[in-house]
């Protein structure tokens, strides 16, 4: 298959092509995963591993299972994933940017990759509804980020075992492609609505806004934070998102909207300048 990817990275036991894949059947969270993904998989038990969170370890433990734990969950292919994602978004910024040398060019990628940006796309794909969990496993919202991010990068170590580093590559950069101008928009400053209101609110007053979530709505796999940005107990403006970094940018910029109109001088009776 021409991906389009550099020989280099082209790995030497590529899957070679042969006869079209059977579309996966059955109802388990592997199968069902690679339906709505539209993957086609030689080894469907390589994405069942990707889905299964250590958290089962103890009841393999139990019933006096004796595999090598580290073959039985997601990690190592996490830790596949991981180096898969982070060279194809490197290729991606090398191609993007010819000028850009190499300090610019980490400081994106890992604007790029960062945990955050896994989780959005892992609850894009409900990534959450398909794991295989222990019995009784109930993660608080940080483990559970920290969990899909995982998940999501095992998932992309297992299409590239499976369907070679051209799947993968296709996989990742409709992502990329789709979202890395925003990503780095914001990284680079020129997308930052909360560095510009703290830049005017220090300019102005010495001091910087608070942040304060109001509402967390919808199922965990589709949240929408509800966010106020206020100084002074004032509020300066609302915002939503689907995390709460995003939420924090809409209600800056909520409320530099609101300040653009003259509401400086009404901060200004309120802050005693």
């Amino acid at each position: 298959m021409d991906d389009g990817s550099p020989g280099l990275v082209q790995a030497a036991d590529a899957p070679k092509p042969g006869p079209k894949l059977p579309k996966p059947t059955g109802q388990d969270s592997a199968a069902r995963l690679a339906r709505a993904l539209r993957f086609r998989f030689r080894d469907i038990g390589l994405l069942r591993t990707a889905l299964t969170h250590r958290s089962i370890l103890h009841e393999v433990a139990v019933a006096g299972g004796t595999e090598n734990p580290a073959t039985l969950t997601n990690e190592r292919l996490e830790f596949l994933g991981d180096a898969v994602l982070g060279a194809i978004a490197a290729e991606y910024l090398y191609k993007l940017d010819p000028d850009a040398d190499e300090g610019q060019l980490t400081r994106r990628r890992v604007a790029l990759v960062r945990a955050e940006t896994l989780v959005r796309w892992a609850r894009e794909i409900d990534l959450g509804s398909y794991l295989y969990l222990g019995a009784g496993e109930r993660p608080g919202p940080s483990s559970r980020d920290r969990m899909l991010a995982g998940a999501f990068e095992a998932v992309i170590g297992a299409i590239a075992l499976d369907r070679g580093w051209g799947a993968a590559r296709k996989f990742v950069l409709r992502l990329l492609e789709r979202d890395a101008p925003d990503i780095l928009a914001e990284a680079e400053g020129v997308a930052n609505p909360k560095g510009r209101l703290q830049e005017l609110l220090q300019e102005h007053y010495r001091r910087a806004p608070d942040y304060e979530t109001v509402a967390a709505e919808g199922p965990d796999h589709a949240r929408t934070f509800v966010v106020e940005a206020r100084f002074d107990e004032r509020t300066l403006g609302r915002g939503t998102g689907p995390t709460k970094r995003e939420a924090e940018q809409a209600a800056a910029a909520d409320a530099l909207e609101s300040l653009s109109d003259g509401s400086l001088e009404a901060l200004d009776e309120s802050a005693g300048s």
